[in-house]
């Protein structure tokens, strides 16, 4: 039984706990977090667990094996690099670190002590990724053209990070996910609308080998949640709806074949109008699928989609994505 404390009782913390708990082979025996009132709702939903202020303490509890941090990105490289010191592995809320040098800190400390580091990407254990990774790979969209994503709502506003570290990483993360190569650069456009040093709005665009692109808009103004992606092949295209309740990918017999001829304008474009189908998709809690695959990344070893330098990598495309924002929407290389 693999017992697990959880840093941060805020948004995401209930949700770990929660997962952690009921998943097989874990059992969440402390949870630490400053506010009081969180830990009051600790107290009264899970007697048995250890509630405390004192992060040391958490830490360093003989009664914890691997530590789950859900607190601001600033405090995860400081958190994670301690719990690896006390010999703990640790799963990680995105993104994984602010900078690509304290990523590259926790994964060297790791790989050192023979820990594992699992960063919380968590829609790749959605069923809705994990049958578009089966599409993709079974080549049934054939070769792709675009990445196509909104992930747009009203708020939650951070205070620490723009809404391209706040909602981005999910994105980016199900983008390399499902795309076999990487990116090659990216350029970025946002709006600090209200003139307190973060974007409201942003607009992402990766350049890809073979003229493929990915755009990603996110939006924390948006008078309307939407969660869409776009997919385009060269056989059919997908489109994801995160917020249907059935039928959340759809799959499009639709395209177009263009044929050229002598002479300038004899361009030929033949449209293709197929069916409509939606096919079935796992239900399970996303959350606990990957609960239960950490717990088994720290005992049995093998490899996860999310690991550390998975999300080094996340991250490094964030950075570039800023750099490229500061430096008035130029093409930043990665």
């Amino acid at each position: 039984m693999l017992r697990i404390g959880v840093i941060g009782y805020g948004y995401w913390g209930p949700n770990l706990v929660r997962n952690f708990s009921a998943g097989n082979g874990s059992l969440v025996t402390t949870v630490c977090d400053i506010n009081q009132q969180s830990l009051k709702k600790v107290r009264k939903a899970y007697p048995h667990i250890v509630c405390t202020t004192d992060r040391m303490e958490l830490l360093s509890s003989p009664e914890v094996d691997a530590v789950a941090i859900a607190t601001p990105v600033f405090s995860h490289h400081e958190l994670a690099k301690k719990a690896l010191e006390q010999g703990k592995s640790v799963f990680i809320e995105k993104p994984f670190t602010y900078t690509t040098g304290e990523g590259e800190d926790l994964i060297e400390t790791a790989e050192r002590k023979n820990l594992k580091i699992m960063v919380d990407h968590t829609f790749l254990y959605t069923g809705a990724v994990r049958k578009i990774k089966q599409l993709i790979e079974d080549n049934v969209l054939g070769n792709l053209y675009y990445f196509d994503s909104v992930r747009v709502n009203l708020g939650l506003f951070q205070h620490d990070v723009n809404v391209i570290w706040d909602l981005a990483p999910h994105d980016i993360s199900i983008m390399d996910y499902l795309f076999s190569k990487k990116p090659q650069a990216v350029l970025t456009t946002g709006s600090d609308c209200f003139g307190k040093g973060l974007e409201y709005i942003a607009y992402l665009t990766f350049y890809y080998p073979n003229n493929v692109i990915a755009h990603i808009n996110v939006n924390w103004l948006s008078p309307v949640k939407v969660r869409r992606t776009l997919i385009g092949g060269q056989k059919k295209m997908l489109v994801w709806n995160d917020l249907e309740p059935d039928e959340k990918i759809r799959i499009y017999d639709k395209g177009v074949q263009v044929r050229s001829k002598e002479g300038k304008y004899n361009v030929l474009v033949d449209y293709r109008m197929g069916d409509m189908w939606a096919p079935k998709l796992d239900q399970t809690e996303a959350l606990s699928r990957m609960a239960e695959k950490f717990v088994d990344y720290v005992e049995n070893g093998g490899t996860v989609v999310n690991d550390g330098a998975a999300g080094l990598h996340i991250v490094r495309m964030l950075t570039a994505a800023g750099q490229s924002l500061s430096n008035n929407s130029q093409l930043v290389y990665l």
